[in-house]
């Protein structure tokens, strides 16, 4: 079964480290625009300037009519750029520039994070030390395989919590 989900994990990584890189995007945003230009001009035998308008018109699905494909391979070329533009490429240049929007001021740093892992065990073996002092018995901690359930955690992405960003420090 961990050798049929490869590929999927791979797509997913690489549409990851694509959604997460803006330069990334815009380029191959171009690139698609002047790749199915050229292709189209060779297809519908258009000037170079025309299929590339017809590239930047069909990729946005303005689409003005003005030029049009007229044999299959066109077609299909427009069928492509338009499928490809609207379900991975608007989407994934929308979803980044929401995400630059959407911060949480109230998530930790990294090392925000740390100091309070230490600061815990810290005060766990403080209160190891007075109940045993107290003899009081301590409850047990959970296993230390139980996947903790955070950003950068090992849990798996649906039992993470799901916050996120970064925290501003109070001047």
């Amino acid at each position: 079964m961990e050798v049929l989900l490869l590929p999927f994990r791979w797509i997913y990584r690489a549409l990851v480290w694509f959604a997460n890189s803006p330069r990334t995007l815009i380029t191959s945003y171009l690139l698609m625009i002047v790749v199915a230009g050229i292709i189209y001009g060779e297809v519908e035998a258009r000037s170079p300037a025309d299929a590339v308008w017809w590239a930047v018109v069909t990729a946005s699905t303005v689409g003005y009519g003005d030029i049009s494909p007229t044999t299959w391979a066109g077609r299909t070329l427009a069928a492509l750029l338009i499928s490809t533009m609207v379900l991975l490429v608007i989407p994934l240049i929308t979803a980044h520039f929401a995400s630059r929007l959407i911060v949480d001021d109230n998530a930790f740093e990294h090392e925000e994070q740390e100091q309070l892992k230490a600061d815990v065990r810290r005060m766990r073996a403080l209160l190891e030390e007075l109940a045993t002092r107290q003899g009081i018995e301590l409850p047990p901690l959970p296993p230390a395989d139980r996947a903790v359930s955070g950003p950068g955690s090992a849990a798996p992405p649906w039992e993470r919590s799901g916050r996120a960003g970064r925290r501003r420090r109070q001047q």
